[in-house]
């Protein structure tokens, strides 16, 4: 098909607006991989880019969406031919490239991770940006040379997409998680994913001291601000905090004292560009250590007229675990 359905955001004087509109494939930009688009999924930064409460997306017109699974239709890279199920995770798509919510995509094939075989893309897109992110938080977590052997670990804003699937990696991989959420409504939904024991968010979403009770071995943050100060002076000496996301704010209220007086050290992850071997790894390693009922039990499936109130619901904290978008 040379035309297919797709949202579109367009700029206006007023801001930005959104549509599904009919989009030709010459309308696509340049890349050596055509993709047939299959599903994608709803991230918090899908929810910014399409209501426009943060400008992610840098060019106009833009479809947006960060993550899509389906079939390679033609390839002039090497690496992928026709046929082959395949995965796309951040790399500029859905704010500098045309992006997800569509029938195709046109890529650059070094953008591109074979589907891993444990996963269908329905369920790698369940994964997502999320779950692929928290995979390389404990991933950096363990480079560090942590061990649940060194205490217990906190995860942020637990009951989101990156909480979720980090709740469940860490707890598989024999970590004391405490799962921090503002709904204590998911306490049995947290539990089921492994959490040993669920902390208020308010506990640290309110400013607190430079330098808390030593409690924390590890911690995964999706929250930022003065969330993520308020983690950083609750570390044990030597401990790591794997910062990811910025849901309460890109602030940083804190001071050097965890830094000088615990040698706690603050580790900064980027998923949108991280090389081809570290996707890889990620992705083997959530072949093996997120069991697909564990995944399931985190997921919702939407279709695709679906998708913007989704973006909505996922910034007014609507939205439990992940979302799974059927393009169609």
């Amino acid at each position: 098909m040379s035309g297919f359905k797709a949202l579109r955001i367009d700029k206006i004087a007023s801001g930005q607006t959104i549509a599904k509109v009919d989009f030709d494939e010459a309308e696509l930009m340049d890349g050596d991989v055509t993709v047939r688009v299959t599903h994608s999924t709803v991230n918090y930064k899908d929810g910014l880019a399409i209501t426009g409460r943060a400008p992610v997306v840098r060019r106009f017109p833009m479809i947006p969406g960060i993550d899509f699974a389906g079939v390679v239709e033609s390839s002039g890279d090497p690496t992928f031919k026709p046929g082959e199920k395949v995965l796309l995770n951040g790399w500029g798509i859905g704010e500098t490239h045309l992006g997800a919510y569509a029938q195709k995509a046109r890529v650059r094939g070094e953008w591109l991770v074979p589907l891993p075989d444990a996963y269908t893309p329905a369920q790698a897109m369940a994964i997502g940006t999320a779950g692929y992110t928290a995979m390389l938080c404990l991933m950096a977590i363990e480079r560090f040379g942590l061990t649940p052997a060194d205490g217990p670990a906190v995860v942020t804003g637990a009951a989101g997409g990156v909480g979720s699937i980090a709740v469940a990696i860490m707890a598989k991989a024999g970590w004391h998680v405490v799962a921090s959420t503002g709904r204590p409504n998911e306490t049995t939904f947290l539990s089921g994913l492994g959490a040993a024991q669920i902390l208020d968010r308010a506990v640290l979403s309110t400013p607190g001291k430079p330098l808390g009770k030593e409690t924390y071995a590890a911690a995964i943050d999706s929250v930022g601000s003065v969330t993520l100060a308020n983690v950083l002076a609750q570390m044990k000496p030597l401990g790591a905090v794997a910062a990811c996301g910025l849901a309460q704010g890109m602030d940083l209220p804190t001071s050097v004292a965890p830094f000088i007086l615990r040698g706690v050290s603050l580790i900064g992850i980027n998923s949108v560009t991280a090389s081809r071997a570290r996707r890889m790894e990620a992705w083997g390693r959530l072949a093996r250590d997120l069991d697909p009922r564990t995944l399931a039990s985190l997921t919702t499936t939407i279709g695709f007229d679906d998708i913007v109130p989704t973006a909505e619901a996922i910034l007014n904290g609507k939205i439990r675990g992940r979302v799974v978008v059927e393009i169609g």
